[in-house]
């Protein structure tokens, strides 16, 4: 393993990336993706006195040499010209701008790369040992490709700051994605690369962008065994999504071994995102940021970088599902209870839904899934094939 400067006694315990700069990546009033969930987090986490100006620390703007670890040189500049308003929905179609996903929005390149640079920002926050982990809930764009963007992602924060670990600290990354979506973006990047190691749980791609993510997706080349996908029935429930999550990410880890836990927290299996089909609610976002906090204690001397992704419920869902990661790095209580009356009192005039009063869900959020049986059968079948190579491996030892 890779070692890294800092002495434990000195090391922060987390760091909050965050400026309202960050806002600025906004396609338009009406697009499903946006960032005013940061503020609502921030506001709620600050609302109950989990997180101090001390806490938070502010990103950079990536450099181009940085964004070219991840991206190409044509791109880039597409993504500077649609931004001045010089490159046409046409031209820019090749590059997957200007699209109804992704559309074309003023000052699109510096905004796309202050989202880059804020994970860089806690990137080098951990690996200089200047805190164990780090949080920047605006970055998780994990849809962007090398010279094309997808998916409501412009550059693909995840991508490049895993390869600037690789570069700058030679370490060896696992990469976590809990988001509804497949983490095409960043699977493809490292598909034939022995020293990163994907995982994602998502909704099959049957009904859901991007239609990738099958369980025979295992890498290329040197790559293969370390790409791992866990494609979850729609409809599936808080168990066995957790079932799903728990036995896949500690063997995984256990197999892989890695340097650095690198997290991606998409808050969009929740029953009331509007754009997937997964039934989870608040219990599966209280447990998925203490396993990774677990093992990046137990594998990674605490190297833990998690970042935020999908969640288009930025209302009712989004501010509770990412302030229990911030709770969980800081190691304080998991918040239960009541919201806090003020912060309801604050957005409930903006918010176009009811606010939940309540840190967890109501009892009874839908009606019972007559299929319950049937897809947690399907998707323990997913998860028996997914390790089985591992599993043989250890057998054979």
């Amino acid at each position: 393993m890779a070692k890294y400067a800092g002495h434990q006694s000195l090391i922060k315990r987390a760091v909050f990336v965050y400026s309202t700069d960050q806002l600025d990546y906004k396609f338009s009033d009406t697009h499903p993706f946006n960032q005013k969930r940061l503020q609502l987090t921030v506001d709620l986490l600050k609302s109950i006195h989990a997180l101090d100006e001390a806490d938070i620390v502010k990103p950079r703007s990536a450099t181009l040499e940085e964004l070219l670890l991840g991206h190409d040189i044509r791109y880039i500049e597409a993504v500077k010209l649609a931004g001045q308003g010089k490159l046409t929905n046409k031209h820019g179609e090749a590059f997957g701008i200007g699209t109804e996903d992704t559309p074309i929005f003023p000052n699109m390149h510096e905004a796309s790369a202050m989202i880059v640079g804020g994970t860089l920002t806690a990137c080098d926050y951990v690996m200089q040992g200047m805190s164990q982990h780090a949080l920047n809930l605006g970055g998780g764009l994990h849809h962007g490709f090398k010279g094309r963007a997808s998916g409501f992602c412009i550059y693909n924060d995840s991508t490049v700051a895993i390869k600037y670990m690789q570069k700058k600290y030679n370490a060896r990354v696992l990469y976590i994605d809990t988001d509804a979506h497949h983490g095409d973006g960043v699977q493809w990047s490292f598909y034939d690369d022995p020293n990163v190691c994907t995982v994602s749980i998502h909704e099959t791609g049957r009904y859901l962008f991007p239609g990738t993510g099958a369980v025979t997706e295992r890498g290329s080349g040197q790559g293969y065994g370390t790409s791992f996908n866990f494609p979850i029935d729609a409809f599936t429930e808080d168990e066995s999504f957790l079932d799903v999550y728990r036995t896949a990410l500690r063997e995984i880890t256990e197999f892989f071994k890695p340097d650095v836990i690198f997290s991606q927290n998409g808050a969009d299996a929740h029953y009331f995102d509007p754009l997937t089909h997964l039934y989870g609610t608040m219990n599966i976002y209280k447990e998925i940021p203490k396993l990774a906090h677990e093992l990046a204690h137990e594998f990674c001397d605490g190297k833990w970088i998690a970042v935020g992704g999908g969640g288009y419920d930025i209302w009712r869902v989004v501010p509770r599902a990412w302030s229990f990661i911030w709770t969980e790095m800081t190691d304080q209580p998991i918040p239960t209870g009541n919201l806090p009356q003020n912060w309801i009192d604050k957005w409930q005039q903006e918010s176009p839904v009811t606010l939940i009063p309540t840190w967890m869900d109501p009892d009874q959020l839908y009606e019972p899934i007559p299929r319950k049986a049937e897809i947690t059968e399907k998707n323990h079948q997913v998860l028996e094939k997914a390790l089985y190579q591992i599993r043989s491996e250890q057998r054979n030892c």
